[in-house]
């Protein structure tokens, strides 16, 4: 027993080395995909107009970068490209674009951005609870109640939803 116990340890020892390994990887090829995806779509987007598309990604990467002012002019252009190309799905740019208001505290833009997605697709649940959020920032807690249950109408499984709305029920009874 007592020589099979430095093995164990080693085993236990290599098993966790090799899940911080791969991991490793896992983000460094996510970090390398994204940076050839932005290099690649700003280098386009330089020489040429893009599409919807394009300025939505970017934008995207922008955002997830925290480069949140780039960002911005890039969700803003996806939108006139959007406008110009006829596209009627544009509540996931605006809900990225309230987004990247919400990160910087302007809350009140963000709730525009959100109310816009909604307009644009009623039943967007990522957009209610965005919505929900900046109500709750903005200490609008009626508001933000009333979203993440209509959040929970559409979908019952909405674990944010349920956890916000139960919590803010206790402080609007209290």
């Amino acid at each position: 027993m007592d020589n099979n116990l430095p093995v164990f340890y080693l085993s236990i020892f290599i098993l966790l080395l090799g899940f911080a390994v791969v991991s490793i990887f896992r983000e460094v090829f996510k970090s390398r995909r994204r940076e050839s995806s932005m290099s690649r779509l700003r280098k386009k987007l330089s020489k040429e107009k893009g599409t919807t598309q394009e300025y939505y990604e970017l934008a995207s990467i922008y955002s997830e970068k925290k480069v949140f002012t780039q960002a911005i002019g890039l969700f803003q252009k996806a939108l006139k490209a959007a406008e110009e190309e006829g596209e009627e799905n544009t509540a996931p740019i605006y809900n990225g674009l309230g987004y990247t208001y919400f990160a910087q505290e302007q809350y009140d833009l963000a709730i525009r951005q959100y109310k816009e997605a909604l307009k644009s697709k009623p039943e967007y649940v990522t957009a209610m609870n965005n919505l929900a959020h900046a109500y709750e920032k903005k200490n609008l807690t009626v508001q933000a109640l009333e979203m993440y249950e209509e959040a929970l109408k559409l979908d019952a499984n909405n674990a944010t939803a349920k956890r916000r709305a139960q919590s803010l029920r206790r402080l609007v009874s209290a």
